[in-house]
């Protein structure tokens, strides 16, 4: 299998036997950096959750839209934690369209992730890509990466899209964002995206899709509304406060449908003082 399915830009060091949660995610928005083992378990998944491709593109319409309102609030720094598999209108494509002097910093675990985040930013100095888990807040901060492309004296854009639902609570999300809030300067924000639902809305049929997702790629916990603003509540959040996905700053009628005000995840993005 892995002389067959190894590509030449995955690294030596991949299990192709184990799905992980970046390229299950790649596979989901139609990307190409994923391996039988990803495509096989994000198609049981899938076919328990119909609606999900919607879902995940949701996440990726919600980080386009962020990084643009920070830009507008004039933020050219961003720390994008969990970044995942680079695709088309990643933040570095958004942030340097209006400034090319953004910088960009990149921080994920997935092997395949860094590998490919790495060679398709060949020659962009200023972006950088670190491999380490975000749970780690003080090595991703102090990171040769991190220090030598993000000025701690300017505001900075952390990035946290659809990455809490993969902190349970007993990892404490909640010290993790605070964790990232301290280090940041006053004038910073923070952008989440998290899948989640309220009372009622949780469909039974939907179950043995999450058990196989939780047993073969990674634990999900979903969480409400006021869950969520909990866990983020060291920052002052920005209106609308924590919302329904496609209804956070919707740009045009396309982010919108029938479902909106029931999509099963929510947004927010908040300022610190």
């Amino acid at each position: 299998m892995d002389s067959v399915e190894r590509p030449s830009w995955a690294p030596g060091d991949i299990d192709l036997s184990r799905p992980s949660i970046a390229r299950v995610y790649d596979y989901w928005l139609g990307g190409a950096h994923n391996f039988a083992v990803d495509r096989a378990v994000g198609d049981r998944v899938r076919a328990g959750v119909p609606m999900l491709r919607t879902i995940v593109l949701n996440h990726r319409s919600f980080l386009r839209r962020a990084v643009r309102y920070l830009l507008s609030r004039g933020v050219r720094q961003f720390l994008d934690l969990g970044s995942g598999i680079p695709t088309a209108g990643n933040v570095h494509e958004i942030a340097q369209a209006a400034d090319p002097t953004a910088t960009v910093v990149y921080v994920d675990i997935d092997p395949v992730a860094v590998a490919h985040s790495r060679a398709i930013l060949t020659g962009n100095e200023r972006v950088g890509v670190l491999r380490a888990d975000v749970r780690d807040a003080s090595a991703v901060l102090a990171s040769p990466e991190v220090r030598g492309l993000l000025d701690f004296d300017r505001p900075i854009g952390v990035l946290m899209v659809a990455l809490l639902h993969f902190v349970p609570d007993p990892q404490d999300p909640r010290g993790l964002v605070g964790a990232y809030h301290d280090a940041i300067p006053a004038g910073s924000y923070l952008a989440v995206s998290h899948a989640g639902y309220e009372r009622g809305e949780w469909d039974p049929a939907w179950d043995d899709a999450t058990r196989e997702y939780n047993s073969g790629v990674s634990e999900i916990t979903y969480r409400g509304k006021q869950e969520v603003e909990r866990l983020i509540d060291v920052f002052e959040l920005v209106e609308p406060g924590v919302a329904r996905l496609p209804l956070w700053h919707p740009e045009s009628p396309d982010d919108l449908d029938e479902n909106a005000s029931g999509f099963l995840g929510f947004g927010a993005v908040g300022r610190k003082p």
